[in-house]
């Protein structure tokens, strides 16, 4: 019976990996792409009406953008990880992981407390 890496099945993997991993990337950079238009979008609106006090609002909803992106570019980290040739290659990924991980929390316990705040902002519904 033949190996993986003699039948080339290892190299094929690879190949799909790499290019899951650019894939994924990619995706994860439109998403910051469409949260930077979105983001201008509504930053014009705030400016051009006369309440200018949902600032805060325009910029969670940024932050949501922000926070599916470092999913994105962790998962292609991880992808990474799987073909990564060497030890410091995979030492540097598990770094930008682990700073990945904790902005991405940092920042989605914001957004809990500025939602939170605003809930309690709101007058109630009855």
């Amino acid at each position: 019976m033949m190996s993986p890496v003699e039948s080339g099945v290892e190299e094929w993997v690879l190949n799909i990996v790499l290019w899951l991993k650019l894939g994924v990337e990619a995706l994860g950079a439109l998403v910051i792409g469409v949260g930077i238009l979105a983001l201008g979008v509504r930053y014009v609106r705030r400016c051009l009406s006369a309440n200018h006090d949902d600032y805060n609002q325009v910029r969670l909803s940024f932050a949501h953008f922000l926070a599916l992106a470092l999913e994105l570019q962790l998962a292609a980290d991880i992808l990474s990880t799987a073909v990564a040739p060497s030890w410091d290659q995979i030492g540097k990924l598990g770094a930008i992981a682990v700073l990945r991980t904790a902005l991405n929390y940092f920042l989605g316990r914001e957004i809990r407390e500025a939602e939170a705040a605003r809930r309690l902002k709101e007058p109630p519904t009855g």
